[in-house]
């Protein structure tokens, strides 16, 4: 069983010259997509008193997004060779602060311009890692883009980081094409690749398909071929194998990522609550008094006089994340209520 990471002590913070640069990867940055980005949003406070302005969140460009999420201001001296270098290869570049709590730096990608090269990138791909990509899934051809550009991007800043360590923490497997191509071209720093969910458990919990009472049965690779995603499924696996720590967040995906891309999980990382705003009870009563009150007001808007009911003796229950009708149980709580 992989162990739970325990808590440790600030690293490598001896000197400004020596510290350690983190850069945490995901398609969620600044954009909301699923889950990760409440992930990354929630651990920013902590993650920003431990590293300060050592670490940079990379994800990529989507104009509509950022123009909210993203107050761009001139990006500091240790990655400003790196993102001149991209600017320099046609690779659009946005860097600011995210306006969530916390503030922390980030970097926005607009990769589009190498998409005239994904034939070349293809190419690469398979010649290098063997893996096939076909056309017409434009956003894997987004996720390969964003990969070839965030290599270049990570290359650069380690060649300009003299002694200071560079690690790179990667999200899903959007975000990690740069995985198996950092390592092919041998860039000298620390990777992490966290899956929070492995792409054939997806598929197969969605078709309501028994996964953990078959799973020492289940063919990967057939699975991913008969859901047409047999490339992203071979990205995923490539990226855990590629990277130097692999992580998931619970030992039930970690199972999954064993058997499906055949890499045991090294430490597990539980995703959390941040419950800090709620640190005095109080405060936290009051504002469920008055949020449900807001609720009553829409209740009794939308149902009455259609229907009569005693709102003092109404339970509101409420489910968050992607509207995944039977990954997220939605299925099994409604035939509970009729029990």
């Amino acid at each position: 069983m992989p162990q739970v990471a325990p808590e440790q002590p600030p690293i490598g913070l001896e000197s400004p010259s020596e510290a350690a640069l983190l850069f945490e990867v995901s398609w969620e940055v600044c954009a909301q997509v699923g889950g990760i980005y409440t992930v990354l949003r929630s651990k920013a406070p902590a993650t920003v008193r431990r590293w300060g302005d050592a670490y940079f969140l990379v994800g990529p460009y989507r104009e509509a997004s950022a123009r909210v999420e993203l107050e761009e201001q001139p990006p500091p001296e240790v990655v400003r060779g790196a993102i001149a270098d991209l600017e320099q290869s046609g690779v659009g570049a946005h860097f600011g602060r995210w306006l969530v709590t916390g503030r922390p730096y980030a970097l926005l990608l607009g990769a589009s311009a190498l998409k005239q090269r994904l034939g070349e990138i293809k190419y690469s791909l398979w010649k290098d890692v063997g893996i096939s990509s076909p056309d017409g899934d434009f956003e894997y051809d987004d996720t390969l883009c964003f990969g070839v550009a965030l290599v270049d991007f990570l290359a650069a800043v380690v060649r300009r980081a003299g002694r200071r360590p560079v690690l790179a923490h990667f999200h899903e497997w959007q975000a990690a094409a740069a995985l198996p191509l950092l390592r092919r071209r041998a860039v000298p720093l620390a990777t992490v690749f966290t899956t929070h969910a492995t792409l054939v458990g997806r598929a197969l919990a969605s078709a309501n398909a028994d996964l953990y009472g078959n799973l020492a049965n289940i063919n990967a690779g057939a699975v991913a071929r008969a859901h047409g995603f047999e490339h992203r499924h071979a990205l995923e696996g490539s990226a855990a194998q590629s990277a130097d720590v692999f992580t998931t967040v619970s030992s039930i995906t970690a199972q999954e990522a064993e058997h499906f891309l055949g890499r045991r999980a090294d430490v597990l990382l539980p995703n959390g609550l941040n419950v800090e705003r709620f640190a005095a009870p109080h405060e936290f009563q009051v504002l469920h008094r008055q949020n449900k009150e807001v609720i009553h007001q829409f209740v009794m808007g939308h149902f009455f006089p259609s229907y009569h009911f005693d709102l003092d003796n109404t339970l509101y229950m409420f489910s968050s994340g992607r509207y995944e009708y039977r990954n997220k149980g939605l299925d099994v709580f409604i035939d509970a209520l009729g029990e």
